[in-house]
Parts: structure tokens; C-alpha cells; sequence
């Protein structure tokens, strides 16, 4: 036991026995002390503060895991693979039905070994290009086996793996090349259009390499650029006919850089070591447990850290791991073919399952709807009671509903953003098993916290992992405090080996989000329910993730859709459980008047006019014409607005003394307008919610 557990140790004791006592104390173990507090351990940060602030999982309350507890030598993702393919050499890894010539068939699959041997491959064929140790590597197409293959081979050669995605804006993969010096790309037929239309601008990169290219059909480069161009298979052959030993990472190494969004300005390169991953996916193991038996379907893009984490994970336990088709229209046929047994998804496709069985349990009408819905209520009332309910009702009812994601699924995880309960609940009924939400980020290497197996309650996003510990830190502005009642409120801060390097070349944005005591601060609003179990209930800053994971920053849109002839003032809302984002427009009223008259729309008055559809629809395409010409991102554009016809003001509580809109305020007055958008919205993509 080192100093740390020993003081820990010190404030387990328990009080002294009351005068008469036999005075003698005993300290509790630590299942006795986990007994008593639930799924988290609170402990004093200092100890000279007598403050008891800080939560850790109770599977490990007096030490941060920062290895797997039964493979305590790995510590690099190289050392990970290496451990799979020794113990796990001739079993299935990796699965895909895109056969040579494009054809779809069934799933075929590499193994274990085999993934081996291609890892050697791109790797000593990177060094025959002369590609130093250190060079970043770019990975430019959706997943696929080659995406782990070449991330693989980064590990063993000490490469860092750069994920390149264009949904954060036209510019974004050119910024991030030119900003992490990536050397070499590798990409599919499809994306190499893309980088050739501006590869003068990328003086940097050295090699491109074509996955699923053809020899004959690649084009050639201007020669000033100094890039070669080879196909993957080219670069496999030049690997095998010269194979270079291993150049081994240290657990402080860089394995990648993942950039994120953000939420204004340019994308930010969050640098993650080794060792954050291993204790992430470590840390998590002793929660969530995975086996060779599983089979996991990789469809979530691997340029989030979501899906490299799960991806990390199932590696170990050595799991097979289909891939799609690359097309989310066919998503249900693959998992069809594959039969997953576990399925990690965000609530944006959750919501969509959810939305295409209910439509379809009310179209079927009559019996079969009354069916459904006793099936569901007596589920529903035996998972309360803590008992099994009868199989009876999977046989009669949800084993149909099961097979649409194959009929297998034992498991099911939802990170990204919060699943609201009602569609929790629902997926636990329909689809039987465990149904798990977490809560992440990409500094934190991926999982802060997550539910644990067997906790049924629902609406929080679990307990911190064995890998970090967790406080909640005063937000007075916000009137949220530790002294809360009836829970403590506060900003998530979160510490331990998960923590990431910081951002790349970016002191001051790194400094803005550690602090001096190693603190990583959120920006998250959380609370503490009983148990121990965190809940998130709000951000800290103007700032707001959709369903789907990206951050918004409305203010920054706002600022936009000023320049609309018909706004004088706008106020856009999103939330974590919608995928877009709506706007509330106070109009300018003699444009709005000027534009009726031209369309010779006749009203008595504004608020008529700002009623009518027409005018809702006239007023939305000029912001989305707006929009485009300011290249907002696609999910940045507003989906509906509703016209109001007074302004916001100091009086009616909508700004602040500085003529800024007060948001919380804004969205109370304006909950029905927000709450209609939502419902039309949903109306609107129903019939397309069809699995």
C-alpha cells in the first residue's frame, strides 16, 4: 500500500465507539465500504480541507486503473494487439460482405493472424517509402478493415494515426493536414477527387495511398507537388518483400490525434497517448465485459473516439468485428447478415428505431396493437418488480422486433448524447438484454462514466470508471453548488490517466480546460443521484451537443442569420435529445409587410402575417440562402422558425441590460413554439424512419 492508500485508508475509519465502548476501532474493508456507499466511493480531494468531494468507482476505490487488472504488462495498443493475436490467432477479426469487385455477399473474414500479417505489411512498406518514426498518418475513408489495419501498424511502428473527416466543413481536412504535418494519406477512390483538388495546398504530404484503387486507374500528380501515389495492395506487396522489425512505442507516446469540432473557429487536435487509451478501455473492463464469442458491428464512424474505444475493447476480448457496407440505408441488412451481439449506437438511431416500431405497432391497429402493448405493460411492470418476465411475451411479440438488428443483441450501449428515458426504457422491453448509456469526451480518451450491469433506474449515465474520478465544481453564476439540495450541483471535472496530452500546438486552449491540479473541466453541468450515479443536467457555457454528437455554438448563428432582411432578432435552439436545431425570429416589420403586399397575401395585422406558413416558409429560405453564403455546417442550419412579432426586450425579459438574449428565459417563453417545431419535425420524418 503506498502513502496515497494509506491516507486514503485513514478517513475509511470508521468514528470511535461511544464512551463505555471497548474502545477499539475497525476499519471496514473496502466491500464493505463500497456496500455502504452504492456504485461510487466518495473521497476527500485534499485532506486538510475535511471536504469530501470526490467520487471513484467502488470496484476500485483507493486506486485509478491504468491496466487491464489481469493483463497488467500491456500498455501500449501494440502490446493490446499483440496479446490478441497470440491468444486468439486463428479466430474470426475482421469482417467484411464488399467482396473484390465490388459485389455485396456474405460476410467473409480475416483473422486474427492474418491481421497480423497485414499490420507487418503496411508498416514496413511505410518504411520503404521512407517514412520516419513519429510522421503522422492520415486515414481518409469511412470504416472498413483497412482503417484498423493501417491504425495497427501505426502502433508498431510508432506512427500517429490522424482521422480525416469532412463533416466539420469544407476546409477541415485540408486545416488538419497542413496542422498535424500528416505525411502520408491513405484513402478510397472516392476521397482521392476530394484531396487531388487541393493537394498544392498540402506541401506536406509525401504519398497517398488508394485503398481498393486500381494500378491502371490511378491518376498521376503534378510533379511540383513531389506526391507519389500508390494503391494499398501495391503498398502490401512492397511490405512483404521488405519486412522491417517493430519500432516499439512507450504507454507516453502518441498514438493519435482526434480532432474535434469544437464549437467556434477551427478544429481542435486532441493528442492522446497510449496509455490514455489502454487505462480507458481498462478501466471500463471491469464494468463491461465483452467475449470471444461476441460479435460487434462497426458502423459508427472511427474517426470519433466512441468507436476506436469499443473497437480497443473488443480487440482484447477478442471479438469479431463486421463491418458495414459503408451506406446507412443498409445498415439493417448488414446487421441482418452479421447477427451482432452487441451494438453501440448514439440516441439519433436509437430514436429512429424507436419512432419506426411505434408507427409501425399503430399502423398495424386492431389486435396486433393491443397485443404489443400488453406484451409491453407486463414487461414493463416484471422489470420494475426486479423479476423475469415471461418468455411468453419475447415469443409472441419482441423476438420479431429483436430480429430487425439480427435477433442476437446481448448488448447495447449509447454514448454521444443523452437518450431520453422513455426510449431507454423502450429498447430495454423490445430488445431484452442490458441497455447502457455513457458519458464521454474525446480528452478524456472516451468513457467517463457509464451505467453498470444490472442497475435498472434510469435517466443518468452511470458511475465513474475504475480509470478516472469525478467532482462537481461550483458554478455560482448558474446557482449551482455543492451545497444543492436535494443533490449537489456543479461543472464535471474529471482526473486521472484518461486525461489526454492536451490539444496540438495549443498552450493557451489546453490551459483553459486542465487546471494546476490536473483537472480536466467538462464544461458539462452535472449532479450526484444516490448511489452515486452521475446525472447531466445542463452546459456551462452557451453551448449545446444535438442527438448526434456535435456541438453547437448559437451565438455564433445567431450572429449569421442577422443578416436575413426579414430578422431583427433571432433566437436558435437545439438540445441533446434533437438532431436539428430550430430558431424563434422577431421580424423586421416593414419587410415583413413589403414582402406580403408583393406576394399579395392580405392580413390584418403582424401578428397574423407572421402566422402564416407562407410567410414561415419565405423567411427560412432567406436564412438558409444566408447560411450557405456564410458556409455554415449542415446541422448548424435552423430546420424550422416561428415568426413572432415583438421584439425581445429588457422589459419582457428576454435581454440582458446589454441586449443579449437570455437563453434559459427564452426557451421557458418560448416552450409551445419549441415543443411544435419539434412535434412537425418528427411528423415530417416519420414516413422516413423505416427500417
Amino acid at each position: 500500500m503506498d502513502a496515497a492508500q494509506r491516507r486514503v485508508g485513514t478517513h475509511l475509519q470508521r468514528p470511535p465507539p461511544p464512551a463505555g465502548g471497548y474502545g477499539l476501532t475497525v476499519n471496514p474493508t473496502a466491500a464493505e465500504y463500497v456496500h455502504a456507499q452504492g456504485y461510487s466511493v466518495l473521497l476527500p480531494e485534499k485532506l486538510q480541507t475535511g471536504r469530501w468531494n470526490v467520487y471513484r468507482s467502488a470496484r476500485s476505490p483507493l486506486r485509478l486503473i491504468s491496466r487491464f487488472p489481469d493483463t497488467p504488462d500491456i500498455g501500449t495498443l501494440h502490446d493490446n494487439f499483440t496479446y490478441a493475436v497470440e491468444t486468439f490467432t486463428d479466430c474470426k477479426y475482421l469482417g467484411t460482405r464488399i467482396r473484390a469487385d465490388g459485389t455485396i455477399g456474405d460476410y467473409k473474414w480475416m483473422t486474427y493472424g492474418e491481421a497480423s500479417t497485414s499490420r507487418t505489411a503496411v508498416g514496413s512498406g511505410l518504411i520503404y517509402h521512407g517514412v520516419r518514426e513519429g510522421a503522422c498518418i492520415g486515414l481518409y475513408f469511412v470504416n472498413r478493415p483497412e482503417w484498423i489495419i493501417v491504425d495497427h501498424a501505426c502502433s508498431a511502428y510508432s506512427y500517429v494515426s490522424v482521422p480525416l473527416y469532412d463533416t466539420l466543413g469544407p476546409d477541415a481536412v485540408q486545416f488538419i493536414v497542413n496542422h498535424a504535418a500528416v505525411e502520408v494519406i491513405f484513402c478510397v477512390p472516392q476521397t482521392l477527387s476530394t484531396l487531388l483538388s487541393f493537394i498544392a495546398q498540402m506541401p506536406c504530404v509525401r504519398l497517398i495511398v488508394v485503398v481498393g484503387g486500381d494500378d491502371a486507374n490511378l491518376p498521376s500528380t503534378p510533379v511540383t507537388t513531389g506526391v507519389q501515389i500508390i494503391t494499398y495492395s501495391r503498398l502490401l506487396i512492397q511490405g512483404k518483400a521488405s519486412p522491417q522489425p517493430f519500432c516499439l512505442p512507450k504507454p507516453e507516446d502518441v498514438a493519435t490525434i482526434c480532432y474535434t469540432s469544437g464549437t467556434t473557429g477551427t478544429p481542435k487536435g486532441a493528442v492522446l497517448s497510449h496509455g490514455n487509451l489502454i487505462a480507458n478501455v481498462a478501466g471500463s473492463s471491469l464494468n463491461i465485459k465483452f467475449y470471444p464469442s461476441d460479435v460487434y458491428i462497426s458502423y459508427l464512424p472511427l474517426a470519433h473516439i466512441y468507436e476506436r474505444v469499443n473497437q480497443i475493447a473488443a480487440l482484447h476480448c477478442g471479438v469479431a468485428i463486421g463491418f458495414y457496407q459503408g451506406d446507412n440505408l443498409k445498415l439493417m441488412d448488414d446487421l441482418a447478415a452479421l447477427r451482432p451481439t452487441i451494438f453501440a449506437s448514439v440516441p439519433r438511431l436509437y430514436n429512429r428505431i424507436y419512432t419506426a416500431i411505434t408507427n409501425a405497432v399503430k399502423e398495424s391497429g386492431g389486435l396486433k396493437e393491443k397485443l404489443f402493448h400488453t406484451a409491453y405493460n407486463a414487461k414493463r411492470q416484471a422489470i420494475l418488480k426486479g423479476k423475469n418476465p415471461s418468455p411468453v411475451w419475447d415469443k409472441l411479440v419482441f423476438n420479431k422486433i429483436k430480429a430487425r438488428l439480427g435477433g442476437r443483441v446481448r448488448l447495447m450501449s449509447s454514448g454521444a448524447s443523452p437518450l431520453s428515458a422513455d426510449v431507454m426504457e423502450f429498447l430495454r422491453i423490445c430488445f431484452g438484454g442490458e441497455v447502457l448509456e455513457g458519458y464521454g469526451m474525446t480528452e478524456t480518451s472516451c468513457i467517463i462514466s457509464a451505467m453498470d450491469i444490472g442497475d435498472r433506474s434510469i435517466g443518468h449515465v452511470g458511475s465513474p470508471t475504475a480509470s478516472c474520478e469525478v467532482k462537481l465544481v461550483d458554478v455560482p453564476e448558474m446557482n449551482y453548488t455543492s451545497d444543492d439540495q436535494p443533490y449537489p450541483r456543479g461543472e464535471i471535472c474529471v482526473r486521472g490517466p484518461i486525461i489526454f496530452q492536451g490539444y496540438y500546438k495549443d498552450e493557451v486552449q489546453t490551459k483553459e480546460v486542465i487546471d494546476e491540479d490536473g483537472w480536466l473541466h467538462t464544461g458539462d453541468i452535472g449532479l450526484w443521484l444516490p448511489g452515486g450515479r452521475l446525472k447531466i443536467i445542463d452546459r456551462k457555457k452557451n453551448i449545446f451537443k444535438l442527438a448526434q454528437g456535435e456541438y453547437i455554438a448559437p451565438e455564433k448563428i445567431e450572429n449569421v442569420y442577422a443578416k436575413c432582411k426579414f430578422i431583427a432578432q433571432c433566437f436558435i435552439y437545439g438540445d441533446s435529445f434533437n438532431s436539428s436545431l430550430v430558431g424563434i425570429v422577431a421580424v423586421e416589420p416593414e419587410v415583413m409587410k413589403a414582402w406580403a403586399a408583393s406576394e399579395g397575401i392580405q392580413c390584418e395585422d403582424l401578428r397574423q402575417l407572421c402566422a402564416d406558413p407562407r410567410a414561415r416558409a419565405a423567411v427560412l429560405a432567406d436564412m438558409d440562402s444566408v447560411g450557405k453564403e456564410a458556409q455554415l455546417r449542415g446541422f448548424e442550419f435552423a430546420k424550422a422558425v416561428r415568426l413572432v412579432a415583438e421584439p425581445f426586450t429588457v422589459d419582457n425579459g428576454l435581454l440582458t441590460p446589454t441586449f443579449k438574449v437570455k437563453r434559459q428565459q427564452a426557451k421557458t417563453y418560448f416552450a409551445k413554439e419549441i415543443s411544435d417545431m419539434y412535434a412537425e419535425l418528427r411528423e415530417a420524418e416519420a414516413p422516413r424512419s423505416k427500417l
